[in-house]
């Protein structure tokens, strides 16, 4: 990571285009220098604002010099952030350039989903996913995605039981009420099932309706806040996973009267439930506990990320990634 982010060893990158697609682009990857790239600038038409800063990198030129730029410049990669439906990509002076096979040309919501590792809902066009050629599953994964879910539930079931039975008995001693708590969920094809967990509130906890928990949420338990830390609470879900309702890895599935007011707010979110829920997820391991508009927009990006890209090493790179946060208890709320 020393070495990508090294500025003698990092690839060159200028942002075609000035708005704020190319903003975000500029922003993106000044947070993550680590991972070997570094903007020179941006290029746009309107002569005002070369020279102008726009974030960090300034306006180095005109569209029409991008050629003089690239060789000036000695530029590896140009990221192209222009909204082609207004008819302004010099496609020509791309074509011309690429075929050097000297410099990358690469479109911005590839490029921002490659770095992020989540596709932005402002950038994402229907098509772009629609053409996707890695959507197509292959034989092999859908073998091992049903091998991955069979043995893992079983396994972790059968580990876990030990420590379920001590938090049923815990639960039990600390406050009034059921062990278990089912609550209505939203699966695959939006069709609704009943999530199991370990209870970690309060009997009354929704007495006002439901809400989305919050940090130190006053209506957990004292057991309750343990077992939400070391993601206890969530081991009775490989019953969900055995019977059928959900998958190992995948979206976290949602209540319907959340899931309700998210597709109406959220454009593309009911495409999460193209695939089922599952224990873990991309999302989850990128992004802490969500409890707002806000923080589902950002899960729904990692959320269609991973539908997008499904894999056997992304696959495995959620599983250890889950363990390690488990063991450390990081995100739960």
């Amino acid at each position: 990571m020393w070495l990508l982010g090294h500025p003698r060893l990092a690839e060159r990158v200028v942002i075609l285009g000035t708005e704020q697609t190319a903003i975000e682009i500029a922003r993106e990857v000044l947070d993550r220098r680590e991972y070997g790239y570094k903007v020179l600038g941006f290029v746009g038409d309107d002569p005002k604002l070369v020279g102008q800063s726009l974030i960090n990198p300034r306006v180095i030129g005109l569209t029409s010099d991008l050629e003089e730029l690239v060789r000036l410049h000695k530029v590896d990669r140009i990221i192209v952030a222009i909204n082609d439906r207004r008819g302004k990509l010099p496609l020509s002076l791309l074509l011309k350039i690429r075929l050097r096979d000297e410099v990358a040309v690469e479109e911005s919501a590839s490029f921002y989903e490659r770095l992020t590792g989540k596709i932005s809902l402002e950038m994402l066009r229907p098509s772009w996913v629609i053409f996707s050629g890695s959507l197509r599953k292959t034989r092999f994964y859908k073998h091992w995605r049903r091998l991955l879910d069979a043995s893992l539930s079983l396994v972790g079931f059968v580990l876990s039981s030990p420590i379920m039975a001590v938090t049923a008995i815990a639960i039990k001693l600390d406050s009034r009420g059921p062990v278990f708590y089912t609550q209505e969920r939203v699966g695959m094809h939006n069709r609704t099932f009943k999530i199991i967990k370990f209870r970690s509130m309060r009997v009354d906890a929704e007495a006002n309706g439901p809400v989305w928990a919050e940090e130190l949420d006053p209506r957990v338990t004292r057991v309750g806040q343990l077992i939400r830390k070391l993601r206890i609470d969530e081991l009775p879900q490989f019953i969900n996973v055995i019977r059928g309702d959900m998958t190992f890895i995948g979206p976290r599935p949602e209540r319907p009267v959340f899931v309700e007011r998210l597709e109406r707010d959220i454009p593309y979110y009911s495409q999460r439930h193209l695939v089922k829920p599952g224990l873990t997820g991309w999302a989850q391991i990128r992004y802490p506990y969500g409890a707002s508009i806000e923080d589902a927009i950002e899960k729904l990006q990692y959320d269609l990320y991973y539908i997008k890209n499904q894999s056997v090493v992304l696959d495995a790179i959620i599983i250890f990634e889950t363990i390690r946060i488990v063991l450390f208890g990081r995100g739960a709320r």
